[in-house]
């Protein structure tokens, strides 16, 4: 399940429309005063949240929205027609911000949840508002105000159970591909995968949970070197990590230095339950770690092969386990 996660769009809600200005003619009513109606609003250009959805791609090919204009008054006070918003449906954990001065707009959490990105410009007034004692033919009536302009940036933050934390080449999509149906570009380089990939694990008893393989982190990701912080923020939206270190690396120095950098990031990412497997066991004879490892924390560590599966199954049970723990403390 790949996915785009990042667009630029240009929105231009509608203009307001413009106040009449009209004076009541009858047969037997020859002075009858001005009767101008007020202009309508315009359209806004509003997101829409789908939990259908998971990728923002079709706004990449979007890229100049325009919400429509508000009709103008007309006699007999007649309010002219509100123009219709421009509807723009995102996928869950959909952020928006304005490119230029980089205020976040908000974020879409929840499915029908709307937000406003562009407001439709007032209608103007009719010319009857402007009637008094010392003017009772006013020759005059607003025009309506212009919509909200600007350029928006949309992040989709990725929303899922377990989220794959590791160096490039640290087995997390090998891993996400043994667990799950998913079929992420495996390769013995780093940076193979260059896109968030979404995985559902299911159990022998109908049990399931979503998994996400993240890109690559590297050292110093927090500032936005490598391929940075455009991966890091997808791991705020995942309620378990699985830290993967492999075994023929410096394990102790690999996971500290990844928990340095989600600390740099967002210090409370180290709020989340977390384990820590060691991947590529089967490269070790006998599938023993030759190293001893000793932590800060107390993280469940959990040697495994994605290759011929060697302790994957404990570690779907743990994350089982993790998960479940964290939605008893959501409903209390």
């Amino acid at each position: 399940m790949r996915f785009a996660d990042y667009a630029k769009i240009y929105v231009t809600a509608g203009r307001g429309g413009d106040g009449s200005l009209h004076f009541r003619r009858e047969k037997y009513v020859p002075k009858g005063g001005p009767d101008g109606g007020d202009g309508g609003k315009g359209g806004d250009v509003v997101l829409v949240g789908n939990e259908q959805l998971n990728t923002i791609l079709d706004l990449r090919y979007r890229k100049y929205i325009k919400a429509a204009a508000g009709d103008n008054g007309a006699k007999q006070r007649s309010t002219g027609a509100d123009g219709k918003d421009e509807i723009l449906e995102v996928p869950l954990g959909t952020v928006a911000f304005d490119a230029e001065t980089k205020e976040r707009l908000g974020e879409i959490t929840e499915h029908e949840q709307k937000l406003v990105i562009a407001k439709g410009g007032k209608g103007g007034l009719g010319n009857w508002h402007f009637k008094s004692s010392t003017n009772q033919t006013p020759q005059y009536a607003q025009e309506g105000k212009p919509g909200e302009e600007r350029v928006v940036e949309l992040e989709l933050k990725l929303i899922a159970d377990v989220g794959l934390v590791g160096f490039p080449n640290a087995g997390k999509s090998t891993l996400l591909s043994a667990l799950s149906h998913a079929k992420p570009k495996i390769a013995d380089y780093p940076f193979t995968t260059l896109e968030p990939n979404l995985g559902v694990v299911k159990f022998s008893d109908y049990r399931s949970f979503v998994m996400a393989d993240i890109p690559g982190i590297i050292e110093e990701a927090h500032e936005g070197k490598g391929l940075g912080i455009q991966f890091l923020r997808h791991i705020e939206r995942n309620n378990v990590l699985l830290f993967m270190v492999s075994a023929i690396s410096d394990i102790e120095y690999e996971y500290k230095a990844l928990l340095n950098e989600l600390r740099s990031y967002r210090k409370d990412l180290l709020d989340k339950p977390r384990v820590l497997a060691i991947t590529k066991m089967d490269l070790k004879e006998g599938y023993e770690l030759d190293q001893e490892l000793h932590f800060d924390d107390e993280i469940p560590v959990i040697p495994i092969s994605s290759a011929t599966g060697h302790g994957v199954d404990e570690l779907r049970e743990k994350l089982w386990e993790l998960i479940q723990d964290v939605k008893k403390q959501e409903e209390t």
